[in-house]
């Protein structure tokens, strides 16, 4: 186990842009990456399930994850001032216990079944995931030098796509592949029993997933984890009163960049199954299109890694333009081609939209100094984003699945307005290690 926690004037740059005295911790933290995103992804496989367990339409399925979306948008400031209450460690660990509490409600939930049970106990673990990407995405982007925040982020994200990877193959072999509306055929109609025992195929995915978060919680409260560094230790109230958020441009245009952002991913991997299992596309079962959904999000792993390195060279910006780019075309191609070239390029949108989030996140809190708190609570906020995935469930059921992705479109144009203009810092605040080195 390490030594003693690090005092905040103690980083020390070292390859990769990251501090040597934190490498334990950014490696603890990472384990944490790979939990939020799998579990997060969990959901698109539990999406179709659910579809079928309670015969949902697309504006019905779409809008349970709007619940997980809509915790963000709830418990983002209240997470805030928990961390600033309790600390990062508590918090984390705090994060961790209510997470696994949620994923014991979803046993419950299996167990009646009830549609409106699932929908709370989703709310339940979206809210702790939101307390550890309050507290984890910031520490992630200030501990090493500025100008590599966004390649040390895409990195440890790297591991939350690994995860993300990993949980549809989770999810298709332990609850699609043990359902009948998993391993039937587009369009079969299942019977109130058959319903009833594909509910209960969520309980052991969702056993082993406490266990897991309650072992990580108590190995991260065992943990000697450093302190942040004092740029983003909080302002004192009289002096707090002559600095603004709403002045730093990176962060005001960032905040709704993240937002749509979120619109894109998440409309794209919640209604994947159901676009691949077509018979105009794929024409496979929901368990097969689960798998190809793994593909997906190893793009997204594969990119953040590239991206990542490619960073270190090339401004975050212009990454984030071309990237942004991709994805518009891909896009395109996904809603105006059938068969393998619409599978494939949904699939590749994984890729381009890989480095987004962490670029986005890192940019706009980028000269923000001791607002850096304050301004990371808003971006995790807008993760919120996500439920408004129910728009393209809408557009979906009015227009057809296939026409709902020009939703997504419209979103990259927006994440390319804000690399090419919109990410350029205003009233930024010095680098704290710059000022520790005029010091």
């Amino acid at each position: 186990m390490a030594g003693p926690p690090i005092s905040s004037g103690a980083v020390v740059s070292g390859g990769g842009g990251a501090s040597v005295a934190y490498r334990p911790a950014l490696t603890l933290l990472a384990s944490l990456f790979f939990m939020w995103g799998f579990i997060t992804v969990i959901n698109n496989t539990l999406l179709p399930h659910l579809r079928s367990v309670f015969d949902l339409n697309y504006t019905q399925t779409t809008l349970i994850e709007s619940v997980w979306f809509i915790a963000y948008f709830f418990a983002s400031i209240p997470s805030a001032k928990l961390i600033e209450r309790i600390g990062y460690q508590k918090s984390l660990v705090t994060g961790l216990i209510i997470m696994a509490l949620g994923a014991v409600g979803m046993v419950l939930a299996a167990s009646l079944p009830s549609y409106g049970v699932t929908l709370v106990m989703l709310f339940v673990i979206a809210s702790g995931i939101t307390l550890l990407q309050v507290a984890a995405n910031p520490y992630v982007a200030v501990i090493g030098p500025p100008e590599t925040a966004s390649s040390r982020l895409n990195l440890v994200q790297a591991l939350n796509s690994a995860g993300t990877m990993l949980a549809p193959l989770f999810g298709a072999y332990l609850i699609l592949g043990r359902s009948k509306g998993g391993t039937a055929q587009t369009g079969t109609v299942l019977t109130p029993a058959e319903r009833l025992a594909d509910a209960h195929s969520v309980v052991l995915p969702y056993v082993l997933v406490a266990i897991v978060l309650v072992v990580l919680a108590v190995v991260i409260a065992r943990f000697p984890l450093p302190a942040m560094g004092s740029a983003t230790s909080r302002l004192a109230k009289e002096e707090r009163k002559h600095h603004s958020l709403w002045k730093h441009r990176n962060l005001v245009f960032g905040i709704p960049a993240i937002f749509i952002y979120l619109i894109a991913e998440i409309g794209v991997a919640n209604l994947f199954v159901n676009f691949v299992s077509q018979p105009t596309i794929a024409n496979v079962t929901a368990e097969q299109a689960g798998r190809y959904l793994t593909l997906l999000w190893g793009g997204m792993m594969v990119g953040r890694f590239v991206g990542s390195a490619i960073m270190q060279r090339i401004p975050a910006e212009t990454v984030l333009a071309a990237f942004s780019i991709g994805a518009f075309v891909v896009m395109l191609i996904t809603v105006f081609t059938t068969g393998p070239a619409a599978m494939w390029s949904l699939i590749a949108v994984g890729l381009f939209h890989s480095i987004m989030f962490p670029t986005i996140f890192t940019l706009g809190i980028k000269g923000l100094g001791p607002l850096t708190e304050e301004g990371s609570g808003l971006l995790i906020m807008a993760i919120a984003g996500g439920a408004l995935v129910v728009v393209q469930g809408k557009l979906a059921d009015t227009f057809g699945l296939q026409p709902s992705f020009l939703l997504t479109a419209a979103c990259e144009l927006y994440i390319l307005f804000y690399a090419l203009w919109g990410a350029k810092a205003t009233n930024a605040f010095p680098d704290a290690a710059a000022q520790e080195t005029a010091a």
